[in-house]
């Protein structure tokens, strides 16, 4: 019998989940992640989740590509690729010929998840909603600030602000709402520079406009379903398309505090790259 794959396991592919992918790819960790049928997913050009959508993406030279089953994962790990499955309750952790060494939960839920800490040797989890040691094992601070990234192992991080994080002093004002329930039509494209006022998708006929002069840096896939008041965009302040293809430091920030978590167990040393 053929020896199993050590793995570690992300649950969502969105855009943070995409930088802690990254990083372990990096450091020659298999990585597997799972998503829903419809992501939604706004900063599509660095998220791994937009494989569900485009078959495979690539993000900073990595590239992730959407897998069925098995053959078709090892096929990817065996191309330097990053496996990605529709897999909502996360089932592929009991497929045969893996070793999930861990499962990240990255789909910053903001609620308690519904795998208990028995689901996996180390279950991390990112962000509100975990308490470590009640629903799993370490949790990484995810709120911008002095304790962002940080590794806990007893207790729960800082509660959800409901505050968009700032970029060149633009919080609230640069995410983009949908004005009403309806299907999301989008009417620009990713990484292009907007004008204050210019409409860059609608919902019912009703548009959505750009708060100020930027670069469109996430938007939500063309024809999924929203409610109103729900996140479908983003509009980066700074003028540099670059931006938008970029993963954030936010990202790299939580994915070092993965990395960190992972590592401190001499187990995990011994085996993630065998």
């Amino acid at each position: 019998m053929e020896k199993s794959i050590p793995v570690i396991i992300l649950r969502g592919g969105g855009d943070l989940a995409s930088g802690v992918a990254l990083r372990l790819h990096r450091t020659g960790i298999k990585v597997v992640i799972t998503e829903l049928l419809q992501p939604l997913v706004v900063r599509r050009l660095v998220a791994f989740a937009s494989a569900v959508y485009e078959g495979e993406i690539s993000v900073e030279g990595i590239a992730a590509a959407l897998v069925s089953d098995m053959d078709e994962a090892i096929r990817a790990f065996d191309s330097d690729q990053i496996p990605l499955f529709v897999d909502p309750d996360c089932d592929v952790r009991h497929a045969a010929g893996l070793d999930v060494r861990a499962i990240v939960d990255a789909r910053m839920i903001k609620k308690a998840p519904e795998l208990g800490m028995d689901s996996a040797p180390l279950m991390i989890g990112l962000g509100p909603g975990f308490v470590a040691g009640e629903n799993c094992h370490v949790v990484i601070e995810t709120n911008r600030g002095h304790f962002l990234g940080r590794a806990i192992w007893e207790g729960a991080p800082q509660p959800n602000t409901g505050v968009p994080g700032s970029v060149a002093s633009h919080s609230a004002k640069r995410v983009l709402r949908a004005p009403i329930d309806g299907v999301l039509r989008t009417l620009k494209e990713l990484g292009i520079r907007v004008k204050h006022g210019d409409a860059i998708a609608e919902v019912g006929g009703q548009p959505i406009l750009a708060p100020f002069d930027g670069i469109l840096r996430g938007l939500v896939h063309d024809g999924l379903a929203v409610h109103k008041g729900m996140k479908v965009g983003d509009v980066d302040p700074r003028d540099d398309p670059s931006y938008a293809r970029l993963v954030s430091e936010k990202s790299l920030a939580i994915a070092g505090g993965v990395l960190e978590a992972l590592l401190t167990r001499p187990e995990m040393r011994q085996t993630l790259w065998n």
